[in-house]
């Protein structure tokens, strides 16, 4: 091979990897609710969810970005585990689609004639429709014909060469089987996509590079090192990351290890089956069906254990997950997705509104100050709040949408009135001890009537729950606001009639404004929390938020 040989090659794989980006991302952004949607309503039964990854995959053409989107869907809590192993299955099927593209359209005419309209054509659409849907369907267009373009290129470069690999790689056996296995597991590591590699390995057959026995085993080589990309995205991410990263590499070895075991008999099956349906079978079409068949054979061995694997992986990652100061739904990989983050979001600071609930109610109700749980609670806040902030960043950097950019200040403040109530609560606790010195039992016991219509919210305020309504909430709050200033006006009256000691008046005055200020705080938090669970383009239009210049 010489230097322009290998120019070619080199400029081949670098068009083909940025036609599957422009295709990625084009897609991805032209999906936005679609994709959530077809997942949420398509992953009831295990067959649903295979049928499910395999279309979307085929779609986006990247189980990559299909397996980082799964993570986030299990974060998100719209899909559970089990759920997210059959999206696993199916996008290893979906994926095998890049394979038929270059082996029926790339090799059966000129490619140039539709590539280059796809790339006029896309790239019009792009540039005159902006960051729309069009013009997102208008790079996802010009990736295509960029796609076609280097497979075109790549081919042009085998066929050209005019030469092999050394006889001692291809002479078979053991060692020939796995030093291509070895090779396609390199390519994709490398490339970070098994597509790239398995349309390198198609070209190359067609070329006749390599025959078709050492391309099907470079085939289970890339497929296996798909697992890379995952097994990259679950470091340092959240449980639920590494559980279906790990689904997706255990699914990969078993699958290329039983295809390795029938090879033989997978490659004499796959030569006969042309001559059966009477078509033509070159290497190509041979390859792309090979890939398919062990997919496919895998899933069906992998299906009756997916639920003990399911099982078996909450075991292995509980740890991490007990853990509550760790979130349990923000991951950087789908920090460029807006409607993933955003459910990721909200669903963590569910858990922080979470945790100043139960702040608040343990500081509302204890009369010996503050407990060592209330301390390693606000830690826990505050650490998770941090998290939240960090997030946040990372979502700013990507291709956020103006309609939604509004939305993620809502996310900050309502971790500022979370922690207000943290704050407060810790300082409630403290001063619990004066109502234990107030001798008035008109005035305890209306004390004590506040408290419980304050605790009452809280619970109310939950909005994870499904009853939860805000109206409901805000008409609670204003009763709220009459108790306090009737009880206040009770307290200022006791004072100046010498029925309670002036200091303590004071600190029950004081008191009493912390417990309101937790209701208004947690009241408002819950409001602004909801612009964050509806944040989609067509939604936030709608939103209402409180009044920031209420008392």
């Amino acid at each position: 091979m010489n230097l322009s040989s290998l120019g070619s090659f080199i400029g081949g794989i670098g068009l083909f990897l940025l036609g599957m980006q422009l295709m990625t991302e084009g897609f991805k952004i032209a999906a936005g609710n679609t994709l959530r949607a077809i997942l949420e309503r398509s992953t009831a039964t295990p067959l649903k969810g295979i049928l499910s990854g395999a279309l979307i995959t085929s779609l986006v053409q990247s189980s990559s970005a299909v397996t980082v989107a799964t993570i986030g869907f299990v974060n998100a809590g719209l899909v559970d585990l089990m759920q997210a192993i059959t999206i696993i299955y199916g996008s290893n099927i979906g994926t095998t689609m890049t394979g038929w593209l270059v082996s029926l359209v790339g090799f059966r005419f000129d490619i140039k004639i539709i590539a280059l309209p796809l790339i006029g054509f896309g790239m019009l659409l792009r540039l005159s429709k902006g960051n729309s849907r069009a013009g997102a369907i208008g790079e996802a267009l010009a990736g295509f014909g960029v796609f076609f373009m280097g497979i075109d290129l790549l081919r042009t470069t085998f066929i050209g060469t005019g030469v092999n690999l050394p006889l001692a790689l291809l002479g078979g056996g053991v060692g020939s089987n796995f030093a291509f296995l070895a090779l396609g597991f390199l390519l994709t590591v490398a490339m970070q996509s098994s597509s790239a590699a398995i349309a390198i390995t198609l070209t190359a057959a067609a070329g006749g590079f390599i025959p078709f026995d050492s391309g099907a085993v470079l085939v289970i080589g890339a497929n296996i090192g798909s697992t890379s990309t995952a097994a990259l995205a679950a470091l340092g991410a959240t449980p639920n990351a590494k559980r279906v990263a790990t689904a997706h590499v255990i699914f990969n070895l078993v699958t290329g290890g039983v295809a390795l075991l029938l090879l033989p008999f997978l490659l004499k099956l796959l030569t006969i089956f042309p001559e059966l349906l009477q078509v033509q079978g070159n290497a190509t079409f041979l390859l792309a069906l090979f890939h398919s068949v062990f997919n496919i054979l895998g899933v069906c061995l992998m299906w009756p254990f997916s639920r003990s694997l399911a099982k078996q992986l909450k075991g292995w990652f509980r740890s991490h997950e007990e853990n509550e100061a760790l979130p349990l739904y923000l991951d950087k990989n789908i920090a460029a997705t807006p409607v993933l983050a955003f459910h990721a979001l909200a669903k963590e600071i569910e858990r922080i509104g979470n945790i100043a609930r139960r702040m608040a109610k343990g500081a509302i109700s204890s009369e010996s100050g503050p407990s060592l749980q209330l301390d390693t609670d606000r830690q826990v806040l505050l650490k998770l709040e941090i998290e939240v902030g960090n997030f946040i960043n990372l979502i700013r950097r990507g291709n956020l949408p103006e309609e939604l950019d509004h939305v993620l200040p809502n996310a900050l403040r309502v971790t500022s009135y979370y922690r207000e109530v943290a704050d407060v609560s810790l300082r409630i606790a403290q001063m619990q001890q004066q109502s234990r010195l107030l001798a008035n039992t008109a005035l305890a016991q209306e004390i004590g009537l506040y408290k419980q219509h304050v605790v009452k919210l809280l619970d109310l305020t939950d909005v994870a729950k499904e009853d939860y309504a805000p109206e409901e909430c805000a008409a609670l709050f204003q009763e709220t606001e009459e108790m306090y200033r009737h009880l206040k006006s009770s307290l200022l009256k006791a004072g100046t009639k010498n029925l309670l000691p002036v200091g303590l008046m004071v600190s029950l005055i004081d008191l009493m404004s912390d417990v309101r200020r937790i209701a208004d705080q947690i009241e408002k938090g819950a409001i602004y929390l909801t612009t964050l669970t509806k944040a989609t383009p067509e939604e936030d239009e709608k939103e209402t938020v409180p009044d920031e210049s209420a008392p």
